[in-house]
């Protein structure tokens, strides 16, 4: 908190220093030290209570009738967003000289967007009500969706299966998420007598049904950010939107520096300084193809130059879902994939939630010096 409170006194972005302010706290560095520190476990529920939290403001914020509306412009976004940046991921892990599994799961680290570090930048800088957003969220939906399917066929070919292996936990995965969809958009006008007429009834049992059906999700094999999205979309749709958005963030905000700091807990500074060319080679590359696929889903929704150029900026924080990938990269009986992805994933998602963070918010100064000043 007090490195938090320094950044904000030189106009730093928080969310990086959260992270730092857990590696120091962490068992890598103040453990090391035989100094008192935190183990990410001891955190670990509470941390997954922010990704969710986040991820129901990030669907407050959206609607199933506009993503309906939209899907050309979407799926076109989406498109690009792909199939630009998994093939770099793929690209640098085989450059680097981990095969085909260590190149796919390069390739996921790499493509997905961090939702929880976006939607509390968009937030905190104000962007959440700017034409930009619609792109923005719209493709962070879409990642979050495509990740379901990469996330059970990388399970599958980690433990040595192979892609037939996970069919049906790509199907049971996505059809739970699909039933909740349709549940958030034709059952959301019953939901809201049931969350209470009163303060805290609103929040206990918002967030009740925020967590179980989330930890649903997750026991069916599907992301409970995803879940938590969609049960944000349902009650949006209520006339409680404002109410609940209300109560709630102050709730959102800690949790989620939970989270950011849990993810610090995790690095091992040392592990990371191994892999530290590896890191700023994909940040270089991976940074500048981000934002042109995000700039042209800017373009593809109708924005101007510089709403396309933001869209570009806010995509560029990586966060949670790389990290779960490395996470299971950790489980493979290729002790190179098991050593070298973890070290990478998390010095590469330091890296590119400052970058990115950082970018958004000097991004008046990014548009001047490249010239990109209509509207």
């Amino acid at each position: 908190m007090l490195v938090a409170a320094a950044g904000r006194r030189v106009g730093i972005p928080t969310v990086p220093l959260y992270v730092l302010g857990g590696v120091l706290v962490g068992p890598h560095v103040a453990g090391a030290a035989g100094l008192p520190s935190i183990a990410p476990a001891e955190v670990l529920t509470l941390a997954e209570v922010g990704v969710v939290l986040l991820l129901f403001f990030l669907g407050l914020e959206f609607s199933i009738d506009r993503l309906i509306a939209a899907r050309r412009k979407l799926s076109a976004a989406a498109a690009v967003d792909l199939f630009v940046n998994f093939p770099v991921g793929v690209a640098l892990g085989l450059l680097f000289g981990l095969g085909p599994l260590g190149a796919f799961l390069v390739g996921g680290i790499v493509y997905i967007s961090s939702s929880a570090v976006i939607t509390k930048s968009l937030v905190d800088l104000g962007w959440i009500a700017d034409p930009e957003a619609e792109p923005v969220l719209g493709t962070l939906v879409a990642e979050d969706l495509v990740i379901a399917v990469y996330l059970a066929l990388a399970v599958a070919l980690v433990a040595g299966g192979s892609p037939v292996d996970a069919l049906p936990r790509i199907a049971v995965a996505l059809g739970f998420l699909i039933a909740l969809a349709v549940a958030a958009q034709y059952l959301a006008p019953r939901l809201a007598p049931a969350l209470g007429t009163n303060d805290e009834d609103l929040v206990v049992r918002t967030l009740a049904v925020a967590l179980v059906i989330s930890g649903l999700a997750l026991s069916v094999g599907a992301s409970e950010a995803v879940a938590g999205f969609f049960v944000g979309v349902g009650v949006g749709a209520t006339p409680l939107h404002d109410r609940v958005a209300d109560r709630i963030a102050p709730l959102r905000d800690a949790f989620a520096v939970v989270f950011f700091a849990w993810v610090g807990l995790n690095t091992d500074p040392v592990a990371v300084a191994g892999v530290a060319a590896f890191v700023l080679v994909a940040a270089a590359v991976s940074g500048p193809a981000k934002v042109i696929s995000g700039g042209v889903a800017g373009r593809l929704y109708e924005l101007s130059p510089r709403r396309s150029l933001r869209t570009g900026l806010a995509l560029v924080p990586r966060g949670e879902f790389s990290l779960i990938i490395a996470a299971l990269a950790a489980t493979s009986p290729d002790p190179t994939i098991a050593r070298v992805i973890p070290a990478f994933a998390v010095g590469y998602v330091l890296v590119m939630s400052f970058a990115g963070t950082l970018a958004m918010s000097e991004a008046d100064r990014i548009e001047r010096l490249l010239g990109v000043v209509d509207d």
